[in-house]
C-alpha cells in the first residue's frame, strides 16, 4: 500500500512537473502569456525580419497568422474564439467592425509616431478622427497593359468596351471593383445604391462580355506576367508585383476616378494585451520601419517621414503615389450594408453567369 500512495505521488509530481513545463513553452512560444501579441493580417503583408526585430525590442512574442479576404477576417473576430490583438481590415470592413462594436478604441497619446502618417490618409469617412484604426497601407484600383499587345495606351474605364479588346481583358474576382468599375464608367459613384443605376452598370457590363478573357483570382499576376491577356484590371500593389515580372507592363487610373483602397491596423475588442498592441503600431508608424516594410511589401505608405527614405524612382512614381489632384477624384468604399452588400454580390453572379 505503501508504494502504491508513493507512485500516485510519484505521478502527481511528474503530471505537475510536465503541466508547468507545457505552460511556460507555451509562453515562449505565444499561445499564452501576458508577453504575447498575437496579430491577424494578409499573407506576406509585412517584412518578417520586422517582426522579430519587435520581439527584441519589446521583449513580447508575436503569434502571426494570415487570411485571405475581409470576410474572413470578420467572421473569426465575429466568432471570438481566436483572440487576436491585432488586425488588418480594410476601410470598409473597419466601418463594419466600428457599427459592430468588435473594435476599440486607440489611445493616440500611446502612439506619438502618428505625427509621421500624411494628412491626406487621417480623418477619412470610414473611420472620423481614427477613434479605431491606424493606417497601415493604401492603394488603387486600376489598368494593367501589355503595351505590345494592346495598341493603345487605355485611359479610361470606357476604353475596355473597345470592340478591339475581344477576349484581352482579365477581371479580378471582386464584386466592389468590377461593379464600380462600371458605376465609374458611367459617371456614378461606385457606392451606389439607387437600383436603376445599379441594373444600368450591370446592363453595361453585360456589353463588356466579349472582351473578357476571364474573372479571376490571384492567379491574374501570373496570367499577365506571362501575357495570357492584353489586359487587367487588379489594385496596385498586385500592379507593381506583376511589373517588376514583365517590363512590357504598365498600369494607370483611369481618368473618371476609381477606387483608392485602405488597409489599417485596429484592436479586436477580445485583445488580451492591448498595452502590447499599441507598443506595436507605434513601432511599425516609425520611418526606418515603414520604409522598410514598403519596400518589402510593395504597397503604398502613407506614412511621409518613412516615404523620404525609399528610393526616389519608387516615391516620385505616380502610379503608385499619385499626387492630390488625382486621389481627390477617387472613392473609398463605404460599408453599404449587408442587404445592399447582397445585392452588389448578387448583380456580380449574374454578370459571371452570363460570362460562362
Amino acid at each position: 500500500m505503501k508504494k502504491l500512495i508513493q507512485l500516485f505521488a510519484a505521478i502527481f509530481l511528474i503530471s505537475g512537473v510536465i503541466l508547468f513545463t507545457l505552460n511556460q513553452l507555451n509562453e515562449t512560444q505565444g499561445y499564452s502569456g501576458k508577453n504575447v501579441l498575437n496579430i491577424y493580417n494578409w499573407g506576406d503583408y509585412i517584412d518578417p525580419t520586422l517582426i522579430k526585430q519587435f520581439e527584441k525590442e519589446s521583449g513580447i512574442k508575436v503569434v502571426y497568422q494570415t487570411f485571405d479576404s475581409n470576410e474572413a477576417m470578420l467572421t473569426k473576430i465575429e466568432q471570438g474564439g481566436t483572440t487576436y490583438d491585432i488586425a488588418v481590415p480594410s476601410d470598409y470592413a473597419i466601418a463594419k467592425m466600428i457599427d459592430e462594436k468588435l473594435v476599440l478604441p486607440i489611445d493616440h497619446q500611446k502612439i506619438p509616431n502618428l505625427k509621421n502618417i500624411d494628412s491626406r490618409f487621417l480623418d477619412l469617412s470610414f473611420d472620423p478622427k481614427n477613434k479605431y484604426s491606424i493606417p497601415y497601407f493604401w492603394g488603387t484600383v486600376g489598368i494593367v497593359y501589355n503595351k505590345e499587345l494592346i495598341d493603345k495606351k487605355p485611359t479610361s474605364w470606357k476604353d475596355l468596351w473597345d470592340p478591339k479588346l475581344k477576349n484581352q481583358i482579365l477581371l479580378a474576382d471582386g464584386a466592389r471593383e468590377v461593379m464600380g468599375m462600371s458605376l465609374n464608367s458611367l459617371g456614378y459613384s461606385l457606392n451606389e445604391t439607387d437600383e436603376s443605376k445599379l441594373q444600368e452598370a450591370k446592363a453595361n457590363l453585360m456589353r463588356l462580355t466579349p472582351n473578357v478573357k476571364a474573372i479571376v483570382g490571384d492567379e491574374i499576376k501570373l496570367l499577365l506576367a506571362n501575357e495570357e491577356a492584353g489586359l487587367g484590371v487588379v489594385w496596385s500593389g498586385d500592379a507593381n508585383e506583376i511589373m517588376s515580372e514583365n517590363d512590357k507592363l504598365d498600369y494607370v487610373i483611369p481618368k473618371e476616378g476609381s477606387n483608392v483602397w485602405f488597409d489599417n491596423v485596429v484592436i479586436p475588442k477580445t485583445a488580451k494585451n492591448v498595452e502590447g498592441a499599441h507598443q506595436f503600431i507605434n513601432f511599425m508608424l516609425r520611418p526606418d520601419i515603414s520604409a522598410k516594410n514598403a519596400d518589402y511589401v510593395g504597397y503604398s505608405t502613407p506614412n511621409k517621414e518613412g516615404l523620404k527614405l525609399l528610393d526616389k524612382s519608387v516615391r516620385t512614381d505616380e502610379r503608385f503615389y499619385p499626387d492630390k489632384q488625382v486621389t481627390d477624384t477617387l472613392e473609398v468604399y463605404e460599408n453599404l450594408g449587408k442587404k445592399m452588400l447582397a445585392h452588389y454580390n448578387e448583380l456580380f453572379l449574374e454578370f459571371k453567369m452570363h460570362k460562362k
